[in-house]
């Protein structure tokens, strides 16, 4: 049995499918659930946690039914939002012993002070949250969701907002709570994060599932080598066999190329052709954002010369 399992999950928003047969098992990992703003990213969430009904599919929570099951879930799960959570004119320790009571934790004075120690907060406990720093807010949270000792911990956008210090002590702690077996289960827009501590992620589009995997093995599927051009001047530039769009940010490019050495020239002599001025023009391997704008960036399939323009591109260079 998976800790979170989903069949065909679906909600829609009057006419608006916002997550769209999402079909998911997630067990004993860092789960990350990644895609742009509206892909269906936070609907999930609140699906699984029981704050929000699914329009059609099911989903599970430690083998509990989130419709049918849904107050067993809750005792399975902690849900840290993206919005900050926490009392800022109560102190710390305050803060963590009212959701103590609420899920009427026995001796919750021993269990408050061992989730405090656990996020690094013993000697900041008894001041009140308004002088805690962004970081020391968050690491809080993360303590009121450890203190009825979760199976499965939902995050949503845990890290933004924070400076890059704060964003690698929240990771650190996650990579804990990862070792002493609890699934997580998190969004984020930090492709760097996903692709350093995320076991595997999920990229949602529209919100259907476009790519699914361990960071390296999407990176894998990609072509071998990836250009970035910075251009001014035309844009649609054909693309070229061999080589593929996967991506535009305002003026920059990024192309999948199965021969990066030699798809430079070939390339920049195209820019030249169609009247591009170029700015940079680099060569590096796949990134989990290249992937993601494969995925999503560039939902149409991608044109490529035909034999005889290719060709034709060969004489031209020599």
């Amino acid at each position: 049995m998976n800790a979170i399992e989903t069949h065909d999950l679906t909600r829609y928003y009057d006419a608006l499918c916002a997550v769209d047969r999402l079909t998911l098992s997630v067990d004993n990992e860092i789960f990350g659930l990644l895609g742009p703003n509206g892909s269906g990213k936070t609907t999930t969430v609140l699906m699984l946690t029981t704050l929000l009904r699914p329009t059609e599919g099911s989903a599970s929570v430690c083998g509990y039914d989130v419709v049918r099951d849904a107050e067993n879930v809750r005792k399975q799960l902690s849900y840290v939002p993206q919005d900050m959570a926490v009392d800022i004119k109560l102190t710390g320790r305050e803060n963590v012993l009212f959701f103590a009571h609420l899920y009427g934790i026995p001796r919750p004075k021993d269990k408050v002070d061992e989730v405090l120690a656990i996020m690094e907060l013993t000697d900041r406990a008894d001041e009140l949250v308004k002088n805690y720093s962004g970081g020391m807010r968050r690491r809080l949270e993360l303590a009121q969701a450890l203190v009825h000792e979760p199976e499965v911990l939902f995050l949503d956008e845990p890290t933004i907002g924070l400076d890059v210090a704060a964003r690698k002590k929240i990771w650190e702690h996650i990579g804990v709570l990862r070792k002493n077996g609890m699934t997580i289960f998190v969004t984020t827009h930090y492709m760097d994060e996903a692709d350093q501590y995320c076991d595997r992620v999920g990229i949602v589009s529209k919100g259907k599932v476009v790519a699914l995997g361990r960071p390296s093995e999407l990176k894998s599927g990609l072509m071998t080598d990836v250009i970035t051009a910075r251009i001014s001047g035309p844009l649609n530039i054909p693309a070229i066999d061999g080589i593929r769009l996967v991506g535009q940010v305002e003026d920059e490019l990024s192309f999948a190329a199965e021969n990066g050495k030699e798809a430079l020239p070939i390339l920049a002599r195209a820019f030249a052709d169609h009247g591009a001025v170029i700015h940079s023009l680099s060569l590096r391997e796949p990134s989990l954002d290249d992937v993601f704008l494969h995925a999503v960036g560039n939902q149409d399939e991608p044109r490529s010369f035909n034999d005889q323009q290719f060709r034709t591109m060969l004489r031209r260079r020599k």
